[in-house]
Order: C-alpha cells, then structure tokens, then sequence
C-alpha cells in the first residue's frame, strides 16, 4: 500500500487489489465487532479472555514476523538504492545536485509533517488510562525492540551512536540508524569500487532483497486477519473515541501533502527553477491524476517521463536520470506519511517524544525513502519498528491501514509531482552541464 511498493518489480504483485478489499474487510470488521463488545460488554470476562488467548497473540505473531524480516529488508533496500545511483558518476555535478537536492527537500517535508502534528496534536485526547494499559501490552508484546528505547542516548552520544563499531551488534540490538548508516557507507563503497566482484556482491544482496520482498509479501497475506484482531483490540479498549481521532489523523496527513505540493513546490519552482508554479502544475496534471488513479510510482513512470519531454521541456537525461532516481529516492509523500503516523500513534497511546527521538524518527523516515520494500504495505514494516524503538505500541499500525489505500493515492500524487519538480529544478540550475556519457539502463 506504499507508494513505492511497486517498484522493484515494474507491476503491482497479483492480487494486490483483491487484498486491499480484504484488509478494509478486516479493518472495519474489527472495528465494528470492538464497538460493539465495549457497547454491551465493556467488563464482560470472556472479552479480557479473547484479548489475551485469541486476537492479541494473532497480532503480535504477525509483528514478530515483521519485526524478523525488517533489518535484512532495510539493509539490502538502502545498499542497492545507493548503488544503483552510479549513474552519478557519468552525471558528475547533475548527479551530486540531485542526491542533495533530495536529502534537503526531504527533510523539509519531515520537518513540516513532524511540526503539524506537533501543532495540531490529532492523537490527543484518548482515556489516559485505557492508554496506558494498551501500552503496557504493547512493551511486552514488542519487548525486544522496544527495550532499546529506555537507554536512548542523547546529545553528542546519539550522533556518535549514529556510527556502529560493530554492525552485527547493532543488527541483534535493532539499532536501526547505526544499521542505516552501515548500509549507506557500504552503498557508497559499492559505488566507488566498479569491479567483477563488488558487481557479484551487489548482485547478492540484490538477492536478499528480493528474497526480503517475497517474504513481506507472503507476511502481508495475514494482514488482513491481524487487522481485525488489532482493530478489535483497540475499539474494545477506546470506544467511539477511535473513529473521532482516526478523522483527525486523515485530516493531518491530508494538510501536510498539500503545504508541500502547494507551498514547498511553489516556492522551489518560483524561485529556484523561475517557472510559474499555476503553469507547471497545469502541465503535469495528466501525472498527477496517473498518479492518484494508480497509486503506483512505477505505473505512472512512463507518463511522467513523457510529460516531462513534452509539456516541461526538460533535457531529456537530466529528466531521465531525475525522475528514475527520484522514484525510489525522492518519496515526500511516503515520508511524511511514516513521520505523522509515528508522532499520531505515540500522542493517541500518550508516548511523550523527545527532541532526541522525534529527530531519530525524522532520520529513519528520510533514510527509509531511499529503499522502501517492493511490496504492498512496504512502509508497514518501517512504521512497526520505529513506534518499537521510540516505546510505542507496533499494533497501533492497525489503527491507520482501513484508510491507508486512499493515503496512499494522495501520497503517491505528490511523490510523482516531487520528482518532476527535482527535475525542473535541477534541469534549472544545472543550465549548461554536458552529461559526459549516455545514461542507460
């Protein structure tokens, strides 16, 4: 249901549509059944025993199954998207523009999303209590990643911390910066040592990859069964406040992707690519409703590329480079989506983020950007072990999946206008450079 989860293998996976309805199924199933026990059976004893012996163990063997795959899949996503940029070394300077062009942009929109919801505080407001108990559930259910949240480092720690002495340590500790930063120093080694070998590497780690994707895949199948149980949980516990907050978390999300598409994008385009922001979005609507019609990247790929030829203008290797690169590295929409997802579910369960760890959820949300997994509900894993490491309940993911699949087509309208404003702005400020080699692939 991630934008991006189309894109390592060019289509959407078979069944795709048929589990997005079974996942609404689940979601409003379970929501109607918890409704209903905390309606008429509040302090029944049989709910508290379903809870313990049925729906909660079905939910967090499915986080388990999730929380196991994450690192390979996050490691091996980041190696290869890193190394697949070697075009960079043909594009010189149009390359580097690019890659810092979307480190910053990026971070503008976590930024942006990560202050709305602190100004907005849509997750406020639930029973204290009922929310203190789920989390305490959660802790337990989750209690090998969430550990680490209790010995945060802080200050210059954390930016030391940042840099692993040892990455199997960090691996088996699910220290999930010090393994980004691992795989981004070994994605850029691959870039700067082009031999039989580091090729036959990539290969290999291509290799987990797609192994990692395929296991998400086969893990997503039970998504639907573990949304009813996680559902019926939380409106057991919350009541009709559930559906109150979910409105005002769609709300959020919402506000965030236009302030970026509509002031973010505006302001790049008038003045930094000089181009009339009214024009450019006139000329790339046919992208634009590609994008939300299919809720894929990869699917409107092809449009954007011709739309970039012939309504921008654009020199077609700087636009060709761009916006491929910018299909799997230039996800805004996905990106503030995982960071108002994560600081929603932490205010709904009363979790209170530091500065510290809101930047490490502003750091995973842009490194994961970069590789998100190639299957439906790619970010799912990404948004589990984030709320794990900042001490959150992972089952609150099931709160926001029922309404994802319209998010999703949002996010990825904004992803897809992202890359063709990377495009007009690099082509902008790049002005004259020659591209010393043809881009292929």
């Amino acid at each position: 249901m991630n934008d991006a989860a189309e894109m390592a293998e060019g289509a959407a996976p078979i069944g795709h549509g048929k589990l997005q309805w079974r996942i609404l199924i689940g979601f409003v199933a379970g929501l109607v059944a918890g409704l209903a026990a905390y309606t008429f059976a509040a302090d029944a004893g049989w709910l508290e025993t379903v809870v313990t012996y049925v729906t909660g163990p079905i939910g967090q063997v499915f986080l388990r199954l999730l929380f196991m795959l994450v690192l390979p899949l996050l490691f091996s996503a980041l190696v290869v998207g890193i190394a697949e940029m070697g075009e960079i070394r043909a594009l010189k300077n149009v390359g580097i523009r690019t890659l810092v062009y979307t480190i910053i942009v990026s971070g503008i929109a976590v930024v942006l999303s990560i202050a709305l919801v602190n100004i907005l505080r849509p997750g406020q407001g639930v029973d204290p209590a009922a929310a203190r108990d789920l989390l305490a559930q959660g802790q337990q259910g989750a209690q090998g990643i969430i550990e680490r949240s209790g010995t945060a480092q802080t200050g210059i720690d954390a930016v030391i911390g940042l840099v692993p002495s040892n990455v199997i340590s960090a691996m088996s500790n699910n220290d999930i910066l010090a393994v980004m930063f691992f795989a981004l120093f070994f994605g850029i080694g691959l870039l700067l040592v082009q031999t039989q070998r580091t090729q036959t590497l990539k290969d290999a780690i291509e290799g987990v990859f797609e192994v990692s994707m395929k296991l998400i895949g086969l893990v997503i199948q039970l998504a639907p069964l573990a949304i009813f149980c996680f559902m019926f949980n939380l409106a057991a516990q919350f009541g009709w406040d559930l559906l109150v907050k979910l409105a005002a978390y769609v709300a959020v999300v919402l506000l965030a992707l236009a302030l970026q598409m509509f002031g973010v994008f505006s302001l790049l385009l008038k003045f930094v690519a000089k181009k009339s922001p009214a024009a450019f979005f006139r000329e790339t609507r046919e992208a634009s409703l590609m994008a939300f019609s299919t809720a894929s990247s990869n699917a409107t790929l092809p449009t954007a590329l011709r739309v970039a030829d012939s309504e921008l203008k654009l020199p077609p290797r700087i636009a060709r480079f761009v916006l491929t690169i910018g299909a799997t590295a230039n996800q805004n929409g996905t990106a503030m989506f995982e960071g108002v997802t994560v600081l929603f579910l932490a205010q709904f369960f009363g979790v209170e983020l530091s500065l510290t760890d809101q930047f490490f959820v502003m750091l995973v949300c842009i490194l994961a950007g970069i590789g998100t997994a190639g299957v439906p509900a790619g970010s799912l894993p990404v948004i589990a072990l984030i709320l794990g490491g900042v001490g959150v309940p992972p089952e609150g993911i099931g709160l926001i999946l029922g309404v994802d699949r319209f998010l999703d087509m949002c996010r990825t309208t904004l992803n897809v206008v992202g890359d063709l404003v990377a495009a007009t702005v690099i082509s902008a400020i790049s002005g004259g450079d020659e591209i010393e080699h043809p881009v292929t692939g």
